[in-house]
């Protein structure tokens, strides 16, 4: 080993190089980005416009279905999801993995040039890269109007955008600040129908000259020796819009203000906000990425205390924080580090407790240290974060870093007991197991591989742990075969013998002679090799997505009966909920809340709160659902506690079926099927429809009359001009005073009764020659109902139910059910040109786990492939691959087992178990058949070689195992909140390392003297096994 020898020819560079790397890793872990979990990136892109006032069938039919036509056949485009809502849509495009995103930009925005002409009022299509995920959300929060303040909180939007959002995106980490709550103020123009009637005055010729009053360049002209520019200013300042003449009635000027109230003022509030009981604007600030979580967040806080101090308390107003990512990232943290320490003490001890060698426990243990700051350095240069995913790495590296470090020290000592000086011992020492390390550490950095370069969302996520434990357990290779052959030589004792231990004797013999005949040896290797296939396959788990990870918070979602107006909204629902949230806000009552809110829209709203002891969370989540929500009137409400990983694409456990036909009727009711049956078959789940099919809204449909409209002198979008002022208002333009951009809104002046829709029958209406005529005159005005919401997905119109199954029951199982009950049932109630697919979290289950298969069997090959390269033999590959089913029933075992205990399936953590698993258990197994082949090597006969091999190796290979599997033992046992996220892994490669190690003792020796035996066509004489098993090898290899 040329490394060996030149730490050994200069320790002192030794030296210098460990102080530098734990130098450097220090200030690596000072650097590195922290977050809660990894960066996920999606190939997709988001498509946004708008169009004010418009019906979602009028923004499907005139916005969205163009954009989608010129949008199909888009290179590896996987699918076009749009949701429409009144006034605007959202098309998210997904893409296929590995998509060059930027190329794709310029073909989307290239196509999105070729668009027909879209309604003037239209916002163009506005293109987002990527989507939000768990990481997005830096932190949350709320603007609230204090009591005693006057006015209302929509009233300071203005101040939020000029004061507040300036100060936020200044801080270095923040990329942007999405404003919830309050509107931007209008120009409105209320007109005063009877008195335009009177005045005989069209709403249309109203529109046309208040839209024409605006400025116009009229380019340049030479004038002598001076350029000048042509301006005509007709834009008129708001106040003095109402001086615009509209028409002349017996001579005399009729003016804007003659018929109109034209003034700046905010919108009908739609969108209701509270925090604390208090009216409030919601702030939710977005992370850049890369950006550290903690020092961000620390920044932004300060900001915000000097906000509320300087700029709102003055006028009455408080800013309060909802959401704290920092609180999930500092308590994963702890119970990182706290398991991290933990399994350092445990594997520590264990190895005192083989060594009882002072000297010899603290030389291994350094391998710790050193490795993991030297892994910060790797990560910090290859651009990864310090999150959840990343510090398990770290804490199931802890065992394994050890490994080498342990094989090697171990060597080194007996060679010193043997009474080699201590250069040579070191250097011997190093030397005789280097081969064999290196198998091992290549095999172990192996199986993640696949795994390391899955490009997929899941495979982003697992990515950082797979990179982690490579990087350390490489780097404890280079650890063990340069510092400690260096430090051991003027630290570690020698000429001292070795204390007997008989138990490793006894240990060494049972396992020769348990295989000590044919049929013996056969039956081992049936036993040991089929049978545990079988047991795995029986009582593998059920086969869930991510971990159920709660983040203390209990969440409430509300579908509100169609049409109810957002004053309703306000009154009747927003208040009740106030006045029951109150005692427990104000320690009134049990449990008492920290904080929570409610945003509440016509068709929903969300509910959430967070209490001051969180072990009372299952107390809330009851009390809300039992009293706070209950009996809201007409009011669909579900309640649950929030988890961590809805991030990853809503619920983490999301079932949806995506029904798809041109027929809205048809569509509703077998989504009103498909919610009853899904209630039925799993109580207490949350189901959905998206969108919600109780949501149609009351719709008061205008059919022009086009030969009276002929008649009076009008058009159909003249009379379409009307029907938008009699509603929420005519878009005219927009004004710019140099500060802020206003839309000037033309509507009609709100009357006292404003509960009858045949009020606009009745409207007057002065028309060009017709005269004065009420709007049922012109048009037939029909009571029907219409989508609040539509959504489409790949160009067909969609409703979406979705279920949450219950916390008892896996995805798979739950999938089982939908796909044997329900699938059936909802196709025979849809058309038969019908559409029906599942998806969610059950369609990427499908995918991942097939990915997940696809990897572990790219892993068993590259093991088999890289070991036959290193033992040039690929029968003793196929040894070692032999020792992985016991290893497999192991991790299976320990998943049951952990189930006997708290709920456990067979997550996508506790599959990558299996595939680190693999690097683990094969360890044991490549220093047996190296140490038996290299004694083969200097004479002796193969019953001998195992003999040595199992003497000389059964200690490291003990320390060693048991070192993983106390370093990791802490991970599975850990009670605290947010261990469930690796409690499954945990207990994967706790139970396969575990019994791997007592099973592979016996399946190495049966399978390599079965296959010696086989190859040699003689059957070995009975007086062999009595021989063998006394035969010992010499101490030191020459």
């Amino acid at each position: 080993m040329k490394l060996t020898e030149a730490s050994l020819a200069n320790p002192a560079a030794v030296v210098v190089v460990v102080a530098l790397a734990m130098l450097f890793g220090l200030l690596s872990l000072a650097g590195l980005p922290v977050q809660l979990f990894p960066d996920i990136e999606r190939p997709q892109m988001t498509v946004q416009a708008g169009w004010r006032a418009a019906s979602p069938q009028e923004m499907e039919a005139e916005i969205v279905e163009p954009i989608e036509a010129v949008l199909q056949g888009l290179p590896a485009l996987e699918e076009m999801e749009a949701t429409i809502n009144p006034g605007g849509a959202w098309i998210n495009l997904s893409f296929a993995v590995g998509t060059d995103m930027d190329a794709a930009l310029v073909e989307v925005l290239a196509r999105l040039n070729r668009l027909p002409p879209l309604p003037r009022d239209a916002t163009p299509p506005r293109v987002e890269l990527g989507s939000d995920n768990a990481n997005a959300s830096l932190t949350y929060f709320f603007v609230q109007l204090l009591p005693g303040t006057s006015g209302e909180i929509n009233d300071y939007r203005q101040l939020i955008e000029d004061r507040v959002l300036p100060r936020l995106l200044a801080v270095d980490g923040v990329a942007g600040v999405d404003i919830n709550g309050g509107a931007t103020d209008e120009l409105a123009i209320e007109v005063d129908l009877g008195m335009a009637a009177a005045l005989g005055i069209p709403l249309t010729q109203i529109a046309e000259v208040a839209g024409r009053a605006t400025d116009i360049s009229g380019g340049s002209f030479d004038a002598g020796r001076r350029q000048y520019t042509l301006r005509f200013a007709g834009r008129y300042a708001p106040e003095q819009l109402g001086e615009l003449i509209l028409a002349w009635r017996d001579g005399r000027p009729v003016r804007l203000a003659d018929v109109a109230r034209v003034r700046v003022q905010p919108p009908e509030q739609r969108f209701f906000a509270y925090q604390n009981g208090n009216p409030a604007i919601g702030l939710r600030i977005r992370r850049e990425s890369g950006a550290n979580v903690l020092a961000t967040l620390d920044e932004v806080k300060r900001v915000v205390a000097d906000i509320r101090e300087r700029e709102l308390a003055p006028l009455g107003l408080g800013i309060e924080q909802s959401f704290d990512a920092s609180l999930f990232i500092k308590r994963a943290i702890n119970l990182l580090t706290g398991s991290l320490g933990a399994g350092i003490l445990l594997a520590v001890a264990c190895l005192w407790w083989f060594l009882r060698d002072g000297r010899a426990t603290v030389l291994i243990a350094t391998a710790i240290p050193i490795s993991l700051l030297a892994t910060f350095i790797v990560l910090q240069l290859s651009g990864r974060s310090l999150n959840v995913i990343s510090l398990a790495g770290l804490a199931f590296a802890v065992g394994m870093v050890m490994d080498a470090a342990v094989v090697v020290a171990e060597n080194i000592v007996r060679l010193r007991e043997a009474g080699l000086p201590a250069a040579k011992a070191a250097l011997q020492g190093a030397r005789q197991v280097g081969g064999a390390l290196l198998a091992s550490t290549l095999t172990t950095v192996a199986v993640f591989l696949p795994v390391i370069f899955m490009r997929d969302a899941e495979g982003q996520l697992f990515a950082d742990l797979a990179l982690t434990i490579s990087i350390a357990v490489g780097i404890s290779l280079l650890v063990a075969l340069t510092v400690l052959p260096a430090a051991a030589g003027g630290w570690l004792k020698g000429g001292r013998e070795r204390p007997a231990s008989p138990w490793y004797a006894r240990i060494a013999d049972w396992a020769l002679a348990a295989t000590g005949t044919r049929a013996r040896q056969l039956a081992w290797v049936l036993g040991l090799v089929a049978t545990p296939l079988l047991a795995a396959w029986l009582l593998l788990p059920r086969v869930d997505y991510l971990p159920p990870v709660k983040r203390a918070a209990v969440d409430a979602w509300f579908n509100f009966p169609p049409g109810m107006s957002p004053a309703i909204v306000d009154r009747e629902i927003a208040q009740v909920l106030l006045e029951r949230m109150k005692p427990y806000m104000d320690g009134e009552k049990q449990p008492q809340l920290s904080n929570w809110y409610i945003n509440l829209w016509p068709n929903g709203g969300t509910l959430g709160a967070r209490v001051r002891d969180e072990e009372r969370i299952g107390e809330l989540e009851r009390l809300v659902r039992e009293e706070v929500v209950a009996g809201l009137p007409d009011t669909r409400a579900f309640v649950a506690e929030g988890h961590l990983f809805g991030g990853f694409g809503g619920s983490s456990r999301a079932i949806a079926i995506h029904l798809q036909h041109g027929d809205g009727d048809a569509l509703a009711e077998a989504a009103e099927l498909g919610r009853r049956l899904l209630a039925e078959r799993f109580p207490g789940a949350n189901v959905q429809s998206w969108p919600n099919t109780d949501a149609a809204e009351p719709e008061l449909r205008v059919g022009p009359d086009d030969r009276r409209l002929a008649e009076v002198g009008w058009r159909r979008p003249e009379l379409g001009t009307v029907i938008r002022v009699l509603g929420e208002g005519a878009w005219l333009g927009e004004h710019f005073d140099g500060e802020r951009r206003l839309p000037i809104i033309l509507r009609a002046a709100r009357g006292e009764d404003e509960s009858d829709p045949e009020r606009f029958a009745a409207a007057p209406l002065a028309t060009p020659l017709g005269g004065v005529l009420s709007l049922g005159e012109l048009a037939s005005l029909q009571t029907t109902l219409a989508p609040s919401q539509l959504r489409r997905v790949d160009r067909r119109r969609t409703v979406s139910l979705t279920l949450d199954p219950p916390a008892e029951l896996s995805l798979e199982e739950a999938l089982e059910v939908v796909q044997r009950e329900l699938v059936p049932a909802l196709r025979q109630s849809l058309p038969a040109d019908a559409g029906i697919r599942v998806a969610g979290s059950a369609d990427r289950l499908g995918e991942v786990v097939r990915s997940m298969a696809g990897n572990f069997a790219m892993a068993l090959l590259v093991l088999f492939l890289l070991m036959a390269a290193l033992f040039k033999s690929a029968r003793d590959s196929a040894y070692v691959m032999a020792t992985l089913p016991m290893a497999l029933l192991g991790g299976v075992l320990g998943l049951r087992a952990m189930a006997l205990f708290t709920p456990q399936t067979l997550d996508l953590l506790s599959m990558i178990g299996f595939i680190m698993l693999l690097g683990m258990v094969i360890n044991n197994a490549i220093l047996l058949v190296a140490q038996a082949r290299e004694a083969q090597a200097e004479g002796m006969d193969l019953d001998a070689a195992l003999a040595q091999a199992l003497s000389q190796r059964l200690r490291p290979i003990l320390i060693a195992t048991l070192t993983g599997v106390f370093g990791a033992l802490p991970m599975a046992v850990n009670p605290g909140p947010g261990a469930v996220i690796y409690r499954g892994l945990a207990a994967v490669t706790v139970g396969g390392v575990a019994l791997s190690l007592v099973f592979t003792l016996v399946l190495v020796p049966a399978l390599m003297r079965l296959a010696d035996g086989l190859r040699l066509g003689r059957r070995r004489p009975a007086g062999a096994v009595a021989s063998s098993t006394s035969v010992r090898a010499p101490e030191v290899l020459s």
